[in-house]
């Protein structure tokens, strides 16, 4: 595999290009660790009332579904979605993870487990009160994607 970079001062803004003859397991980890990167630069669109707001996506703790919308939590403040939580799981960065059949969390902001083995497990954000629940299915993929996040930042 060939890496190349190019520098062009006179771009409007950086762009990465990935050639490549097919699309392998190898390739979707690139793009997904640029994604992780380049994820907390990226914004969504979040409304409270018919005001609307563009939230910089690394400042989101979760989303959870609410009888019929979607949630997005802060840790201060609370606003709707016009996404569903599948469209959602597929949108968001890798840094992202679904935790339960109505939760998706920001792994980067997880500040405890506390785990139980025969229910749910919560798991709580620095400077909040807000927790959210991680089903039993969704527990170990958790705490794998976790510490591959510690290692990856231990290397650096």
């Amino acid at each position: 595999m060939k890496i190349r970079i190019e520098m062009d001062e006179n771009r409007a803004e950086d762009e990465v290009i990935i050639r490549c003859r097919r699309l392998t397991k190898e390739i979707a980890a690139i793009q997904s660790a640029i994604d992780d990167v380049t994820g907390a630069a990226q914004k969504i669109l979040v409304y409270k009332g018919t005001t609307e707001y563009y939230l910089p996506l690394d400042s989101i703790l979760f989303f959870e579904t609410n009888e019929n919308s979607v949630l997005a939590h802060t840790r201060k403040e609370l606003y709707q979605t016009r996404y569903k939580l599948y469209e959602l799981e597929n949108l968001l960065p890798g840094f992202f993870m679904r935790v339960s059949k109505s939760a998706i969390l920001n792994t980067g902001l997880v500040y405890s487990i506390d785990r139980n083995l025969t229910a749910s497990s919560v798991v709580s954000f620095a400077g909040t009160h807000k927790q959210v629940y991680v089903s039993r299915y969704y527990y170990k993929p958790l705490v794998a994607k976790l510490e591959e996040k510690r290692l990856h930042h231990e290397k650096q």
